[in-house]
């Protein structure tokens, strides 16, 4: 059956009292430019949701493009009719019939935004149940009025009524842009992406920070990043990724040539902290966040996110730090960056894991370790020569593999 109408609901919008119109209206910019490729639709704003007038356009190819946008409660598809009672009738059966396909049991609801209309709310329920069980195919309809699997509704308006089939969750959360923006620590494992997807979710608008350590990391290390970031971009409002590659080379092999080996993760992820921040302070963004995940890796116990933390006064948002595996798995595959970040290429963090890094490190002796060596302008050298690359939806970058890590290896 071919639907007239989508029915866009808000959900957490109605919390926000005085900014709700501002909420929404981002919202409605946001959708408007995420269906801009579909011509002939019509999108009409109202109190409490969107309707998507298709004209003619496929809703799938719409409902997809609906997945990737931030604020949306649910959405369900429609049949759209003229306000009387026997065009609600006709529009209500194939309504109804597809909706009984999988052995559904349905019931009628009505609601009459249109209070002249000369049937009352129950009235219209039961008589449209009336047709639809003398018209539809022996056999094709369940009715369940007090325990239905399904509620069909009917949304009587003065110009036209909306018959509503079922409802589906959409991907909840904020519409992007109005919390600020997030720089993301982003590897080329499961978590930070996923991280950076629950931002997002938030109302964040997220860039990218990758640290590479040429030769060390390759061409594929890169491209996994890239891919990952392509992926992000779908989520975003105007589908534009924006990526920091940092050139850690340098540090990295002075913090393994003048830290005891125990200390080294934890000096390096000091020191990733601070290249971080600075970067954030040069492009006016006032959120770090990462995939960190309590109890993962010997970075992230209490203790080493204590003296990691240490070195920065800049917010660091871990969205991910309380989830079990399978959870960030099942959102990794839902967001489709599983398949990427399970490619086996090594980013600046696996590539110099020390055999015993410390799992309760101490501030102090982070401090003490510091002073052999002068990373301060090894820091600034980082933030200054930080690479920005942006990335676009549905447009990957695909790299000359051969040809690029002939180049890291030059670096």
């Amino acid at each position: 059956m071919k639907y007239d109408a989508i029915l866009v609901r808000f959900g957490e919008l109605f919390l926000k009292g005085k900014n709700r119109r501002q909420f929404i209206d981002r919202l409605f910019q946001t959708v408007r430019t995420k269906l801009t490729g579909f011509k002939g639709m019509e999108l009409q704003l109202k109190y409490d949701h969107i309707l998507i007038l298709l004209h003619g356009v496929d809703e799938q190819a719409v409902l997809k493009q609906l997945d990737f946008v931030f604020g949306i409660h649910s959405y369900a598809l429609g049949k759209i009719c003229e306000s009387t009672m026997e065009s609600i009738c006709e529009a209500a059966l194939p309504v109804a019939i597809e909706a009984c396909a999988d052995g559904k049991a349905i019931k009628f609801e009505t609601r009459r935004g249109w209070k002249e209309f000369p049937h009352g709310s129950i009235q219209v329920s039961q008589q449209v149940a009336e047709y639809v069980g003398g018209h539809a195919p022996e056999g094709s309809i369940l009715f369940n009025v007090a325990k239905p699997d399904l509620a069909i509704r009917i949304l009587i308006k003065p110009k036209n009524t909306l018959v509503v089939s079922r409802e589906v969750p959409a991907s909840g959360g904020l519409p992007i842009g109005l919390n600020g923006r997030s720089l993301l620590m982003l590897s080329g494992g499961l978590d930070s992406p996923v991280a950076g997807y629950l931002m997002m979710k938030r109302g964040l608008q997220v860039e990218g920070l990758h640290f590479e350590s040429p030769p060390y990391t390759t061409a594929k290390a890169r491209q996994k990043v890239y891919d990952l970031a392509e992926k992000m971009a779908h989520f975003l409002p105007r589908g534009k990724f924006r990526l920091h590659l940092v050139p850690f080379t340098k540090l990295q092999k002075e913090i393994f040539a003048h830290v005891p080996d125990s200390y080294g993760m934890t000096i390096m992820r000091r020191m990733m902290y601070r290249v971080s921040a600075g970067v954030a302070e040069r492009n006016s963004i006032r959120l770090l966040s990462n995939g960190e995940n309590l109890g993962q890796v010997a970075s992230q116990t209490p203790d080493s996110m204590w003296a990691i933390n240490a070195v920065t006064e800049m917010p660091i948002i871990r969205p991910v730090a309380c989830m079990d595996k399978d959870e960030i798995t099942n959102i990794a595959k839902k967001i489709d960056t599983f398949e990427i970040s399970i490619r086996p290429h090594e980013d600046c963090c696996t590539v110099f894991v020390p055999k015993s890094p410390a799992t309760a490190p101490k501030k102090g002796k982070c401090e003490l370790f510091e002073k052999a060596f002068d990373w301060e302008p090894l820091v600034q050298e980082c933030v200054e020569n930080t690479e920005i690359i942006d990335i676009i939806a549905g447009e990957p970058i695909a790299l000359d593999g051969d040809t690029t890590d002939e180049i890291c290896s030059l670096l």
